[in-house]
């Protein structure tokens, strides 16, 4: 009687603790998933915003077609990977591929201010104002979603490395997720260089 009841302890155990391993890994990944979500609403906002600040420069910097188009060419890039990668938060290459098109939308805005900081009456322009400030806000938020979304990726990671749950991952096809970085690690640590 006793070694029955041991026996049946032991087989529940078993039976327990891979199903309690893997619904951990499964919360830990829709997680991670649910903060590329939330990445992905801030993006949208961004990319809906970026056309009309657009074309409220167009009267003032008639000069500047080429930047005007870059930024619209470069959004327009950024939101085709974006839709991809919402499709499938898990796919590192498709993260990696949203990383490199979001750096360059980031590039061509910066060239944009730059240049518009050439004209004061486009500064002054309340529509511009609003449409910048409106910008520099979904910024924020977007940098705040993806630390969020990073974080939750790390946590997830770190779950489907320790043992014994990397073997229950392996089985059940949970593989490693990607962060969301902007930046080369090797890039960010470089000294700026000054030179006068």
């Amino acid at each position: 009687m006793t070694t029955t009841i041991i026996l049946l302890v032991i087989l529940a155990i078993l039976i327990i603790w891979p199903v309690s391993i893997y619904n951990k890994l499964v919360a830990l990944r829709n997680r991670f998933k649910n903060g590329f979500s939330q990445i992905d609403v801030q993006l949208k906002r961004r990319y809906d915003l970026i056309p009309n600040l657009v074309e409220t420069a167009k009267g003032y910097m008639k000069h500047e077609r080429d930047t005007l188009e870059a930024v619209i060419n470069a959004r327009n890039q950024a939101q085709q990977v974006e839709k991809s990668v919402a499709d499938d938060p898990t796919n590192p290459e498709a993260i990696q591929k949203l990383a490199g098109s979001e750096k360059a939308l980031s590039g061509a805005l910066g060239k944009f201010f730059a240049l518009s900081e050439r004209y004061p009456d486009l500064k002054a322009n309340q529509n511009m104002m609003q449409l910048t400030e409106e910008l520099t806000s979904t910024e924020n938020k977007i940098s705040f979603a993806r630390q969020a979304f990073n974080d939750a990726v790390m946590n997830y990671n770190t779950a489907r490395e320790k043992f014994p749950n990397n073997i229950f991952a392996n089985i059940f096809g949970f593989s490693a997720a990607s962060q969301f970085q902007l930046e080369a690690p090797d890039v960010e640590r470089q000294a700026p260089k000054v030179s006068f």
